[in-house]
């Protein structure tokens, strides 16, 4: 390419760039499509360039923007036209989300910032390929004092037993906890076996004095509460 046609191109994307800045710096949430939103987010990866395809094919790769952001390293640098840094900037980013939404919970009482607490669960599990079982353990205003990562897998009584979820609540100091976990179909309604362990996971913490607030099933950009199906 000659010189002049190599310094159109590179004053061309830089243009755009300075646009997409300006609409980010000047609108409000929605102001930047999702695609352009990633394309903005690869700039600290991607010094020149157009990025715009790579932004769409990461979307088109993993499902969504959520889908992208929830990626392994590993996985977006295998995408062409990635590499570790940019794979890397994307990583930090999905961390950075990760860490807010967490910060939400914690600063205040859960019962009283519901939604806070499945924004966080959304943006932490919504996108998982497999099933992960978490408890959150509370105290007696209610306050996030552990967030435990009871289990990999389906939950059952060989991946999480009753007594264990109980006596760890004692470990911790935690007078009530809700069982998290979620389904990588991204359908939260809860199977038999989610209903049964749920149970017996409540009728030991009565025993013990030990409440067990809810049960959450976390799907694809939805949820279940068993406490508001009656179930618990």
């Amino acid at each position: 390419m000659p010189e002049v046609e190599k310094k159109a191109a590179s004053h061309a994307g830089a243009g755009h760039r300075a646009r997409l800045r300006t609409r980010l710096l000047s609108g409000g949430a929605e102001a930047l499509a999702d695609y352009e939103l990633l394309e903005f987010l690869l700039f600290a990866g991607i010094r020149q360039g157009d990025t715009k395809p790579l932004a769409k094919n990461l979307i088109a790769r993993f499902g969504s923007f959520s889908g992208v952001l929830n990626a392994a390293p590993s996985a977006l640098a295998q995408v062409k036209g990635m590499g570790e840094v940019s794979a890397a900037s994307l990583h930090a980013v999905s961390l950075t989300a990760r860490r807010m939404a967490r910060g939400s919970v914690q600063q205040q009482p859960v019962l009283g910032s519901w939604q806070a607490l499945l924004d966080y669960l959304a943006i932490d599990m919504g996108e998982l390929k497999h099933e992960r079982v978490r408890v959150l353990y509370l105290d007696t205003r209610n306050r996030l004092i552990d967030d435990h990562l009871a289990a990999e897998g389906s939950i059952d009584e060989a991946a999480i037993h009753p007594r264990e979820v109980i006596r760890r609540a004692f470990d911790v100091g935690a007078s009530a906890l809700i069982l998290v976990h979620n389904h990588p179909s991204g359908d939260p309604e809860p199977s038999r076996a989610d209903i049964q362990i749920t149970n017996r996971i409540a009728e030991a913490g009565r025993l013990l004095n030990v409440t067990v607030h809810d049960h959450v099933i976390v799907g694809r950009g939805t949820h279940v509460s068993l406490r508001a199906k009656g179930l618990i």
